[in-house]
């Protein structure tokens, strides 16, 4: 693995830390615009549609 392909994993993570922070304290409203906003940003920087990717509720 690339240093490259691992310090966009160390990220992945951390986002992932940090939005399941966030749904442990927030309401769902509020959780759901984080990770909308998210999902955008990731579109928008890596082309990925991760709302498509991850689309059913059992998968994240």
């Amino acid at each position: 693995m690339s240093s490259t392909q691992s310090d966009v994993l160390t990220a992945a993570e951390r986002l992932g830390d940090a939005l399941a922070e966030t749904k442990e304290e927030s309401n769902r409203e509020a959780f759901d615009s984080i990770l909308l906003e998210c999902n955008q940003e990731i579109k928008q920087e890596l082309g990925i549609d991760y709302g498509e990717v991850c689309s059913d509720d059992s998968c994240c």
